[in-house]
């Protein structure tokens, strides 16, 4: 009896990465403003989140859409794109 495996953003690391250089914050900076008082946040987690090495937590999300000025769904449903003042990110519908 297994357990099936959810579904896993294929864009989430390229939109964190993006927001973080668009608020012009350095990896260290951005954990500090990411952490919440339980969840704490280090400047190797950002940099995990970035290249898809580590999911961040619920609440870690909500902060990182909060900073950015959008909606979660954003984030994680890979349907959307960042709105234009990100830029364009490095990918194209037919990588998915």
């Amino acid at each position: 009896m297994g357990r099936k495996q959810r579904h896993v953003p294929g864009f989430l690391q390229y939109k964190l990465l993006f927001i973080r250089k668009e608020l012009s914050l350095s990896q260290e900076e951005m954990a500090e403003r990411l952490t919440h008082k339980k969840v704490p946040v280090y400047q190797g987690h950002v940099s995990a989140y970035e290249n898809g090495l580590r999911e961040p937590p619920l609440v870690v999300l909500l902060q990182y859409a909060r900073l950015a000025g959008l909606p979660v769904d954003v984030l994680i449903d890979d349907e959307w794109d960042l709105p234009d003042r990100f830029g364009n990110l490095p990918y194209s519908e037919e990588e998915t």
